[in-house]
């Protein structure tokens, strides 16, 4: 039977040879993850029914990424209880504080996720596993079941094919292209229902690293997908192989695979984008909101926080500095980011430059519990999304752009068109090919 490159990942890991959608399988994980803010809700609901142990412990990872400075009281109580939760549960993959960084980042960077490979995860941005090839499922606040057994049941997801056609012009990244889906999907000019469904992108995809297709994941996700997944390109394969600390095997989709719709998009005249408040599908090019006034900037997230990304804002940012009034924050995605932004120089531009460098993880886009706007400001950032109220104040206007976008607007004090700055070549060669 053939099988979409997911079902082939659902199959294995249940333990048949095929599935279809519609199908309920109980899929064994090659771990688990649970962040930060979900622990303590976790570890009480199954502490009520007298469960004290975990199913696999050894597959567990535990990970602080959404309050990494503890800006409250609450915040601090419940990094307590996680540490106390990790020596209880007997959990060793614990990335606590300055051990790991984004949870959905530095997996695919340490070699811990690799192709081919699934796992449950109790946050809906598991869908970045789709850029190395791999399948990651969200399961809420059920992750509770899935400590407690091991696995859960899941239905097979449809899945959805996006055949990408011509290539990205010079200046527009792939989080733009993300953008731009999420608007045609919405407004009805690409025919997909995304709703637990998965996309596959097929194409002209050799174009797109690892950081692009973590960025291509993002905005899917916030229009309902649940699931996103990249063939893993020869690039792809070689970057895994270097971190990978584990066998693998990588899956593709069968020549005759079933999907429930397949679509075809020409981007080779996309124009970088920007979202408008409300929603990451609000999408126009840059030039009709060009000269907007922002106040409060943000680079990162687990669409646009992996090295290549905090690469191109540097590229932009280097020999300038902010526009007075603009504050500027930058969360790279990870400790190895870090330490290499450290180590490559990076770390030096951002600093000159006036920004604010806040440690590996989510940053300002867990709800701003970190780096607020204030009532009435303006906001352009690479946040998973600029829903109301998402950096605090709900009359503030979020805006979205690609990481150039947003360091280039920081340096004008308005919305600009990146393409108008001149990068500087030498940071852009610090660039991962892969």
């Amino acid at each position: 039977m053939a099988m979409t490159a997911v079902e082939k990942v659902l199959a294995r890991a249940s333990g048949v040879t095929s599935v279809k959608p519609g199908d309920i399988v109980h899929p064994v994980p090659d771990f688990i993850m649970i962040h930060d803010g979900v622990v303590m809700g976790a570890k009480r609901e199954l502490d009520a029914l007298g469960i004290d142990r975990l199913a696999a412990p050894e597959k567990v990872v535990m990970v602080t990424d959404h309050d990494v400075i503890y800006g409250s009281a609450g915040a601090a109580e419940r990094g307590a209880y996680n540490r106390r939760a990790a020596r209880q549960w007997g959990v060793e993959r614990f990335y606590d504080v300055g051990r790991g960084g984004h949870g959905h980042i530095f997996p695919m960077e340490s070699g811990m996720l690799l192709p081919g490979m699934f796992y449950f995860d109790n946050d809906r941005h598991a869908t970045n596993a789709g850029a190395i090839g791999a399948f990651g499922f969200r399961m809420g606040a059920e992750i509770s079941r899935v400590l407690a057994t091991g696995t859960n049941w899941v239905m097979v997801p449809e899945s959805l094919r996006l055949r990408i056609k011509g290539t990205l012009k010079p200046g527009v990244h792939a989080r733009d292209l993300g953008f731009y889906i999420a608007g045609l999907v919405r407004k009805g000019r690409l025919k997909l229902d995304l709703d637990y469904r998965v996309v596959e992108f097929a194409g002209d995809l050799g174009q797109f690293n690892l950081a692009a297709r973590a960025a291509l994941c993002s905005s899917p996700t916030e229009i309902q997908a649940y699931g996103v997944f990249f063939p893993p390109s020869d690039g792809i394969l070689a970057y895994a192989k270097r971190r990978g600390k584990r066998p693998y095997t990588p899956v593709f989709p069968d020549a005759d695979a079933r999907y429930e719709a397949d679509v075809e998009l020409e981007v080779s005249g996309l124009e970088p984008q920007i979202a408008l408040p409300g929603g990451v599908q609000n999408t126009v090019d840059v030039s009709e909101v060009a000269g907007t006034p922002i106040d409060h900037a943000f680079i990162g997230s687990c669409g646009s926080g992996m090295y290549d990304d905090l690469v191109a804002a540097a590229s932009v940012l280097k020999g300038r500095q902010l526009a007075p009034g603009v504050r500027l924050f930058i969360a790279p995605g990870s400790e190895h980011s870090t330490q290499r932004i450290v180590k490559d120089g990076l770390m030096q531009i951002f600093l000159e430059a006036g920004a604010v460098l806040l440690p590996a993880g989510c940053g300002p886009c867990n709800d701003a519990v970190i780096g607020p706007v204030h009532s009435g400001e303006a906001s352009i950032s690479t946040a998973a999304n600029n829903n109301t109220g998402r950096f605090g104040a709900k009359d503030a206007r979020l805006y979205l752009g690609n990481p150039t976008t947003v360091a280039a607007s920081a340096v004008a004090g308005k919305i600009v068109d990146p393409r108008g700055v001149t990068p500087a070549p030498e940071v852009l060669k610090l660039a991962e090919a892969a």
